[in-house]
């Protein structure tokens, strides 16, 4: 069933590229009388600020822009990330496309490569010296800027440090081998064999997410230069073949142990030792097991093998390339994107700031997590890269999931998702 609805939903998502294509090529901004002027009333579609929480927050920072444009009225859709894409899809192929829309990372290439997007009226240098190079470049594409951070979403490893200290392991893996090494020797089962504590927990994060900084960690790259996919390389091979020695080999962790999204996370409760993680797992902890947090038992480490590495996704503000009110829409951007109001949106969903100037902010002082991430941008990655990287990335989750239950060697796996990929890139 699960394969039916996922060839549903890129059946759908195909029809609405098409239409899209068919609709929105070209990419100039709206040219109604008054569009250049900051007033009129605009639309924004947002898969952040969910929530009763989120609404008050968003609520609260348009009342602020409100004080600054009073002329601008700003209408909101309020959507999930699984939402998204239909959404925007739809409304840009309907002909009534949102003025302001919030995507993610990865996003911008494919809805900029078709006229979808208005360039955004930023220099680049001045962008240097507010952000990590990393972080505005999932918003460029083609040398143009599209899309302005304002929130991170990363992934690196966590470690109980209480559980390394009663095993005598002074730091977490600096490598590949130490990774698995450490995972085997935290690694508790009970007499009958159950797994009662996974070594190392590769499975509570998504799949792609996970198997991504591994391979950039071994040295590997999604793309070559030429925007060719490079994910069947040795290097990702290797990082593929390390998930299934964890589970296969090592059983440091057993498949169906835990997954994305389940109530009690691993590490909080003492089943796991370390994982592959994300920034906001801080707040699971906090929630479950306060106190872990306040013994200092919760420890963070950069995967790494050839170099250092950690994922980095996130949110974007954009405009259409059809607003009507470009002028009044670049203005919430640059609103949304600016310290107060990204502040309150990362605080509100446990995020990390995409400004440098707010890792000195209380928030981030006060969220370790948050702290690591930003100390670390320089090694972050960003998925995404070419157009057709929304059709294809769906499909890592069944494909991984075939080399971890040993269906498929990782070879395999790979070759298989790089020629769905050319083919992707071939429609254009």
């Amino acid at each position: 069933m699960t394969r039916t609805r996922g060839s549903r939903t890129r059946a759908v998502t195909m029809v609405l590229v098409a239409a899209l294509l068919a609709t929105a090529c070209g990419g100039p901004a709206g040219t109604t009388e008054g569009d250049d002027q900051t007033s009129g009333t605009i639309r924004l579609l947002t898969p952040i600020f969910e929530g009763a929480d989120g609404k008050t927050v968003l609520e609260e920072q348009l009342d602020a822009f409100k004080e600054e444009y009073p002329d601008i009225t700003v209408e909101v859709d309020y959507t999930s990330y699984g939402k998204l894409n239909e959404k925007l899809t739809t409304s840009i192929a309907g002909g009534r496309p949102y003025d302001v829309m919030l995507m993610g990372v990865g996003w911008i290439p494919p809805f900029a490569a078709k006229g979808a997007l208005a360039e955004l009226d930023e220099n680049q240098q001045e962008l240097a010296e507010r952000y990590n190079e990393r972080v505005v470049e999932p918003g460029i594409y083609q040398g143009k800027v599209y899309g302005l951070p304002i929130m991170l979403d990363t992934r690196f490893g966590l470690y109980r440090k209480d559980i390394f200290a009663e095993a005598g392991i002074a730091a977490p893996p600096s490598n590949f081998a130490e990774l698995r090494e450490i995972g085997r020797q935290l690694t508790v089962r009970d007499a009958s064999g159950k797994l009662t504590r996974a070594g190392v927990d590769i499975l509570s994060n998504d799949l792609r997410q996970t198997f991504l900084p591994l391979m950039w960690a071994n040295g590997g790259e999604l793309w070559t230069s030429d925007g060719q996919p490079a994910f069947n390389s040795p290097e990702a091979v290797g990082a593929l073949q390390l998930m299934t020695d964890i589970i296969l080999t090592d059983k440091s962790e057993d498949f169906g142990f835990t997954q994305p999204g389940a109530t009690g996370l691993p590490l909080a409760q003492g089943r796991a030792a370390m994982m592959a993680g994300h920034n906001n797992h801080l707040l699971a902890i906090e929630e479950q097991a306060p106190e872990l947090i306040e013994e200092d038992k919760i420890g963070f480490f950069m995967i790494s093998n050839e170099r250092p590495a950690m994922f980095q996704g996130g949110t974007l503000a954009t405009v259409s390339a059809k607003s009507q009110r470009p002028a009044a829409a670049k203005a919430l951007v640059s609103f949304l994107t600016d310290e107060q109001a990204s502040l309150a949106a990362n605080e509100q969903r446990g995020n990390v700031p995409a400004l440098n100037s707010l890792a000195d902010s209380d928030y981030v002082q006060s969220n370790p997590a948050a702290q690591f991430a930003m100390a670390n941008l320089d090694a972050a990655y960003s998925e995404g890269g070419v157009p057709a990287w929304l059709e294809i990335r769906g499909d890592f989750k069944a494909a991984i999931e075939s080399a971890l239950l040993g269906q498929k060697d990782p070879q395999q796996v790979l070759d298989e998702l790089v020629a769905k990929a050319q083919a992707a890139i071939a429609k254009g």
